[in-house]
């Protein structure tokens, strides 16, 4: 699914208008019929429900969808901020409709505005839509602000009212949504972590815009759809032999942090790869073979941490970074590796933490490599980051610089591709916030790439595994209970689910 910014949402309206035809103030009540469908299937008619509208098309939004409302029998009280000042013609001509119905509430000034919703109530934010450019102050900010600290439920009209579609919202007031209810595709900000307390669960309604102009717009941003995902996997051969599907090395883990050597391994097992080797410490080799019997174990000439390289020629692809350390030794072997493999990998945690210390390294790293990092270590490569949009940007420009896939780990994983282009992740849920869960994401995400799998293919297809895996075992066991291993032990019923 494309993510639109503001501006080329607007021109998917036009073009609609133009080329359907139909006229602006129908694609209106098309728009608001498909929130109130939505919002009666989610709510019980017996809730008194208070909706609030700016003067723009978005209050006109929120005045038909009262309108509907009210025909339907629901009990709505609306309420217009400044409708004094500058108004689009879509909104008067609904509030017109609404007045003859019902008595509509201006809020001019604080005097004016005597509100109290209790936990039973439901209010409907409009009062700003998409094209919001500037932080929200004055009687928009106090209705807001008075909106946020009420106890009922708060649903926005396609982006909560104070926040920017497309840039960092700093200042001002945002209502803090329970639901948005967006039109036709999500809006890029609802995938920034710093935007969660104000988006809460966002739902996207089809309104009938014109698919041949959305099919047409060049986009950078997506957003996982199982439909398109399933397309990039591929049948295996009746006639394949265990080399057909990767001869892999894993170089991972140290004294005390051999789980995730095994994670990893059993990850990269489990995602279809045919022969598997986990590089390890002396003091793994024990551990490796009782623990995953189905792989081979190199055993390094340390008995702590990594401190030699093995040879590397009979491998297709390496997977490097779980549990590693950080040892100096590390680093050199790090860099030798480097210096003789030029084929794509997949580098995490230490591996990262190692080239964060020693930036020299990312020059080095081959070219259609994927790195998986967590925020934290993205902010060690980057450096230091104001917002959530400024990282977002430096992760595109950092894949384009070294022409590698940053796999930005999160609610919704962002995938950066060296042509500029940003997958976000639609599965996944918060019990995978655990230990160990990255170090299966780096094992599928090698067993793929060592498949003969594109890296980017490799990169979407593993993150989407990865989070549906998590989501089959979170739906049997609970997300609080989740455990890394969980995730594994799903991830046959994720490749039967996409299958």
């Amino acid at each position: 699914m494309k993510i639109f910014s503001a501006e080329q949402t607007h021109r998917t309206d036009q073009f609609t208008i133009e080329n359907e035809p139909i006229a602006s103030i129908d694609l209106m009540e098309r728009a608001a019929g498909a929130f109130v469908n939505w919002f009666t299937d989610q709510y019980d008619s017996g809730r008194k429900v208070y909706v609030f509208c700016g003067t723009g098309n978005n209050g006109g939004d929120g005045l038909t969808a009262s309108r509907i409302l009210i025909k339907k029998g629901w009990q709505v009280m609306p309420f217009t901020v400044k409708a004094s000042g500058n108004k689009s013609s879509n909104f008067e001509i609904n509030l017109q409709l609404l007045q003859q119905i019902t008595e509509v509430h201006n809020i001019e000034g604080e005097e004016d505005f005597q509100f109290e919703a209790t936990s039973e109530d439901i209010i409907i934010d409009a009062i700003f839509g998409s094209g919001l450019a500037r932080p929200v102050t004055g009687i928009f900010a106090h209705v807001i602000r008075s909106v946020n600290d009420s106890q009922a439920p708060v649903v926005s009209i396609d982006i909560p009212s104070g926040l920017f579609c497309d840039a960092h919202s700093e200042g001002g007031e945002v209502i803090q949504a329970d639901h948005v209810v967006t039109f036709q595709m999500p809006k890029l900000t609802f995938f920034m972590p710093e935007n969660s307390p104000f988006v809460g669960n966002w739902h996207v309604v089809d309104i009938g815009l014109s698919r041949t102009f959305i099919a047409k717009e060049p986009v950078n941003y997506y957003y996982l759809q199982q439909s398109y995902v399933q397309r990039l996997l591929k049948t295996r051969d009746r006639f394949a032999h265990k080399t057909n599907y990767g001869r892999i090395l894993l170089i991972a883990g140290s004294f005390g942090k051999m789980g995730a050597a095994i994670l990893s391994t059993k990850a990269c097992l489990r995602s279809g790869a045919g022969l598997v080797t986990a590089h390890v410490p002396g003091c793994g080799y024990d551990i490796m073979q009782m623990a995953v019997p189905e792989a081979m174990v190199s055993v390094d000439v340390n008995e702590r941490y990594i401190f030699s390289v093995p040879d590397l020629n009979s491998y297709d692809t390496l997977g490097i970074g779980p549990g590693l350390d950080q040892h100096m030794d590390t680093y050199d072997a790090l860099h030798k590796i480097f210096d003789k493999f030029k084929t794509p990998v997949v580098l995490d945690a230490d591996a990262l933490n190692i080239i964060a210390s020693h930036k020299e390294l990312l020059e080095k790293i081959p070219e259609g490599s994927i790195l998986t990092p967590h925020p934290g270590e993205f902010k060690r490569l980057a450096g230091p980051l104001a917002h959530d949009f400024e990282r977002l940007e430096k992760q595109m420009a950092m894949s384009k610089e070294y022409k590698i896939f940053i796999v930005l780990k999160g609610h919704h994983t962002a995938i950066s591709t060296p042509d500029g282009k940003v997958y976000f992740n639609s599965t996944g849920n918060p019990g995978m916030a655990t230990g160990g869960s990255g170090d299966v994401l780096t094992g599928i995400l090698t067993g793929l790439l060592g498949q003969g799998y594109l890296p980017g293919a490799a990169a979407v297809l593993g993150v989407y595994l990865h989070g549906l895996a998590g989501d089959l075992a979170a739906e049997m066991l609970g997300e609080e209970s989740l455990i890394a291993s969980d995730i594994i032990d799903y991830l046959p019923d994720a490749f039967n689910e996409l299958k």
